[in-house]
């Protein structure tokens, strides 16, 4: 008779961590989020994610660039990843998105695996961009962070919004403060997490003005990206954000040092004396940048999050349940 009232006890103790696990968290976010109600849930993201950085490195700045281009449209909420319908103007079709926006595939991988050992729907997709940025950095050797966790998934989208909000490459530097400003993020913030064009490609199209226009650019630099990035034509064809693209270190920082940023807005970086402090430092201190990184990264991640019985935990990162 003990042992039967030890076991209903340790079963209600049970009960009542899982239901506190899983009930809407209504003071933001925490790392810890599924602890209890899906412990399984983080291994099978990074195990995703690795497997699909192994089979294309390139896919690593992918996912990183999704959760950027998610947060900086009204939050971090998965509104990205909606596809079009009569009620949904889907932002993947925004300037910004449209044909280089790339990795849903694996997010939906991702989304299924997590389902399947979660055994139901209980990580939103929002909360998988987060983790799978972070374990897409790792995975290119860069450095870790505690994602905080708890986020909802949106049941809109507004391409007029992706189309203003996300940050344009031909910014300059007070246009981009300006913009980071408006989410709540600091011209540090701007110089850290524009340290992610440390991996991934850009398409011609996006750094051609700079090219031909700008004047403080390599000639030698301008000149060899000239020759597969003509005044028109060729508008996709990619060139590295710098000379190490499948490698998470600090020789984007370099390149600003020696006018070789292949953006306008990276360039930017280097013609305000605070912001290109920060630039020097990171140029030669890679634990710094990491440190600098994760925060920065935790910073954005806090962008307007839903929390709460705000929105919803899609089954379909792709449409509204």
């Amino acid at each position: 008779m003990a042992f039967l009232s030890l076991f209903r006890a340790l079963l209600l103790l049970s009960l009542a961590a899982s239901a506190l696990s899983t009930r809407p968290y209504k003071h933001g976010l925490t790392p810890h989020f599924y602890d209890y109600v899906c412990p399984q849930a983080l291994p099978a993201i990074k195990q995703v994610v690795e497997a699909a950085v192994q089979q294309e490195r390139r896919m690593g700045a992918s996912l990183l660039r999704l959760h950027f281009h998610d947060c900086f449209v009204n939050g971090c909420d998965g509104s990205l990843l909606l596809d079009r319908t009569p009620t949904i103007d889907s932002e993947k079709f925004a300037a910004p998105n449209n044909k280089s926006a790339r990795g849903f595939e694996v997010i939906d991988q991702i989304k299924a695996e997590v389902d399947r050992v979660c055994g139901r729907p209980v990580v939103s997709c929002a909360d998988i961009l987060a983790v799978a940025a972070r374990d897409s950095v790792v995975a290119l050797g860069g450095p870790s962070w505690k994602v905080r966790l708890g986020r909802r998934d949106s049941t809109t989208a507004s391409r007029t919004m992706a189309n203003n909000d996300i940050p344009k490459p031909s910014m300059d530097l007070p246009a981009l403060i300006n913009n980071f400003k408006r989410q709540g993020l600091k011209v540090k913030d701007l110089v850290v997490l524009s340290g992610a064009h440390t991996i991934g490609f850009a398409q011609c199209l996006n750094f051609r003005n700079r090219i031909f226009n700008d004047s403080n650019i390599d000639q030698a630099f301008a000149t060899h990206l000239r020759s597969f990035c003509p005044r028109t034509g060729n508008n996709t064809n990619l060139a590295a954000l710098d000379p190490t693209p499948a490698r998470f270190d600090t020789l984007y920082y370099n390149n600003l040092m020696t006018q070789k940023g292949l953006l306008h807005s990276d360039q930017a970086l280097s013609t305000d004396e605070s912001a290109f402090e920060l630039v020097k430092s990171y140029s030669y201190n890679y634990k710094a940048f990491w440190k600098d990184f994760g925060k920065s990264m935790v910073r954005m991640g806090n962008i307007k999050p839903l929390i709460g019985n705000q929105g919803q935990i899609r089954s379909n990162c792709r449409r509204v349940n």
